[in-house]
């Protein structure tokens, strides 16, 4: 599996704050069955001041210490960027952490805020996708506004926005109103991708396989695979080989 969306990096947000931590995080999301992942610090100024070059100097000290472990986890630099007027800023000068290039746009994580969806963010959403930006909204399973209508997150799947569901949501880790409206994305045909969001391994660790287990169950392996593991990689621009029919663990 592929996790586009986790807080490894050591001491520069709300995830791991060492190295020690950060290893440990990828020793279980290598048992989980993760094989590659996208470190996406958040990048919001006036609290986390990351950026595409700091994000990628973390990433390149994680990466060696990895290979130094001896831990079998390809990592890539990009970033959970939050909706606010700076991040244009950050796009100015070039310090917008992408994916890569899907398709001919730039693949950004962004974040809105947990309580609400600010007015003009559907503005901004066209003027990214204007520009060959193409938003993956980070966890809108999750937002306050989409759990009380899910039809507000309705208009950004229209455009083109793509949308990441927590694999925890999946299965019921934040609650029955974030898996009920999980479900209901998930049953529409909405998301493009499960991640795990993991920050720790107390209460927010690095596990997919049991949100891919009840997809499998619910919804069939292809669509359990595209989501945690094909479309992951066409955003990374990983090459990943096919897979035998049946096969489960991926």
């Amino acid at each position: 599996m592929i996790d586009l969306h986790c807080h490894y990096l050591p001491a520069i947000d709300d995830g791991s704050q060492s190295m020690a931590e950060s290893l440990d995080l990828a020793r279980a999301s290598v048992a989980d069955g993760i094989t590659h992942a996208a470190m996406t610090p958040h990048i919001h100024p006036g609290r986390y001041e990351n950026n595409r070059s700091s994000v990628l100097a973390a990433t390149n000290l994680l990466s060696a210490a990895l290979a130094e472990a001896g831990i079998p986890l390809q990592i890539f630099p990009a970033g959970e960027v939050r909706l606010t007027a700076e991040m244009l800023d950050l796009l100015e000068q070039d310090e917008l952490p992408f994916y890569g290039v899907l398709d001919g746009y730039r693949i950004l994580l962004l974040e809105f805020p947990y309580d609400q969806i600010p007015v003009g963010t559907e503005k901004l959403a066209h003027w990214l996708l204007d520009h060959r930006i193409r938003p993956l909204i980070a966890h809108p399973e999750r937002n306050k506004s989409v759990l009380d209508n899910i039809e507000k997150i309705a208009p950004f799947v229209e455009m083109g926005c793509m949308l990441q569901l927590t694999a925890a949501s999946v299965i019921g880790g934040f609650g029955r109103a974030a898996k009920d409206s999980a479900s209901l994305m998930l049953e529409r045909r909405w998301v493009s991708v499960i991640a795990t969001d993991a920050h720790n391994l107390k209460h927010r660790a690095p596990v997919m396989t049991p949100a891919r287990n009840d997809l499998i169950e619910r919804f069939g392996l292809a669509y359990a695979s595209e989501l945690t593991r094909l479309m992951p990689a066409r955003i990374l621009g990983v090459m990943q080989p096919d897979l035998p029919s049946g096969c489960v663990q991926c």
